[in-house]
């Protein structure tokens, strides 16, 4: 900030140096005498902390625009409210223009796909469920012409309930399993306490020698994990593995 005299000009710079002489500000290793309308503000805008910026609220932008209505200067009200000058400034300015005050709200950015667009992606995640969002993002350009980003697929997934979730494997089950299964447990459903601690139960856990990260995902909503269409039957698992 510059201020202008009669015949010399001072640069204020902000500083806590406490050697300098109320009403000077130092300039290239000098003190320099402030004049009264400069001291003024100086002082005001060093007693302003513009660390935490809050929004004036409505009530506040009226009491600031009657009181410069009343013949107030500006700098008197930044002195009584606290508030920088620059603020009051333009916000005057703009009473000026329009007659408003009202803080303007703004939308935010403008989304990048179409309702259109959006449904398209969900109809082609739940057609090919093993498509990735990068091969959507570009479904998506080659189909409509709008490049969005993987993440921006993520998120438009994820409004509708579909997410990138593995597969669940599970071992697959005939009907002579199935009929087996429910006789044993019928056979057994009466049985005492006494009678299963006759029962020794071993747990034989095999351990795969190969890579087996299982990183293939698919999109499906919450809820729906152990659904048909979200599992993936195994007879065994390839590769050489001990069996413990």
């Amino acid at each position: 900030m510059q201020i202008t005299g009669n015949h010399q000009m001072a640069r204020i710079v902000r500083h806590n140096d406490e050697s300098v002489r109320e009403g000077y500000i130092r300039n290239g290793g000098k003190e320099v005498k402030l004049f009264t309308s400069a001291l003024k503000a100086f002082q005001c805008n060093n007693r302003i902390v513009m660390a935490q910026r809050k929004h004036l609220d409505d009530f506040l932008r009226g009491r600031i625009i009657g009181r410069l209505e009343c013949g107030r200067t500006q700098l008197e009200v930044s002195e009584e409210l606290g508030i920088a000058q620059s603020v009051i400034s333009r916000l005057w300015q703009r009473f000026q223009d329009d007659g408003n005050v009202s803080r303007c709200y703004s939308t935010g950015r403008p989304r990048v796909t179409t309702p259109n667009e959006d449904r398209y992606l969900a109809v082609t995640a739940k057609r090919n469920r093993r498509s990735t969002a990068s091969d959507l993002s570009r479904q998506l350009s080659s189909t409509t012409g709008t490049t969005v980003s993987r993440q921006t697929v993520y998120r438009r997934l994820g409004h509708i309930g579909l997410y990138a979730r593995r597969r669940v494997r599970c071992v697959p089950l005939t009907a002579t399993h199935f009929r087996l299964r429910l006789a044993c447990s019928r056979e057994h459903a009466l049985w005492t306490p006494q009678q299963w601690s006759c029962v020794m139960f071993s747990d034989e856990s095999r351990f795969s020698l190969q890579s087996d990260s299982r990183w293939t995902f698919i999109w499906r909503a919450p809820g729906t994990r152990n659904h048909q269409e979200n599992t993936i039957e195994r007879h065994r698992y390839g590769g050489a593995g001990w069996l413990v």
